[in-house]
């Protein structure tokens, strides 16, 4: 009676193992799908960022920005654009922007995508022909990392983080604030040199009214 019972209870053990075998098994055959799914989702994405950088940076094609971005998307960028609602219409302009004053190429180096979200590093290299560019900097080549966010096929939301310091926009920087600094200082000399000026022509017109009444 003990060995029947003993092994009555082992039947039931194994019985609960293939139990649960059988709902991760059935777990896994419904997740699938959706994995297989979501990393469509997030190759479709790296293409069509791909496809922005090589038609509007490395084409002259900036029309593609009307076909990849939604009508309005979020800025993150320097200045002014942190966190700001902009026309899907400033993407081609920028782009059009360097165009118009000289040639740009490029190239990707790697993509990662990660649910609705795609960051691309890529190469960006310019070269003006425009005078004021040329002096600034001249051929210009920058790392830049963007940070795309997709919604139904259609970009969103962006993050631009570049690495300039060593391009014609950290010189354009350097002589900015070289000129604000300088600029107070060049006000007050302007100023006491007219103040000597006018000592110096009163000092003299009182000599000669020294020198006449002798």
């Amino acid at each position: 009676m003990k060995d029947t019972r003993q092994t009555g209870r082992f039947r039931g053990t194994i019985s609960e193992t293939e139990t649960q075998l059988m709902k991760f098994l059935l777990f896994v055959l419904l997740l699938t799908p959706t994995l297989l799914f979501a990393g469509e989702i997030e190759e479709q994405n790296k293409a069509l960022a791909r496809r922005f950088y090589e038609e509007a940076w490395f084409k002259n094609n900036p029309g593609v920005v009307d076909e990849l971005f939604a009508p309005t998307y979020i800025a993150h960028d320097i200045g002014n654009r942190k966190n700001s609602m902009e026309q899907a219409s400033e993407q081609k302009e920028i782009a059009q922007y360097f165009w118009d004053r000289g040639s740009m190429t490029g190239s990707i180096d790697y993509q990662i995508a990660e649910g609705d979200l795609v960051a691309t590093r890529w190469q960006w290299y310019f070269e003006p022909t425009v005078w004021w560019m040329k002096i600034l900097g001249g051929k210009e080549h920058i790392p830049i990392i963007n940070v795309f966010r997709f919604r139904d096929g259609k970009i969103v939301e962006v993050w631009n983080h570049r690495h300039d310091i060593d391009t014609g926009r950290a010189n354009f920087i350097f002589v900015k604030g070289l000129v604000v600094g300088l600029l107070p200082s060049l006000v007050l000399l302007v100023f006491l040199f007219i103040i000597w000026r006018r000592l110096r022509q009163s000092r003299k017109a009182n000599e000669k009214m020294v020198s006449a009444d002798s």
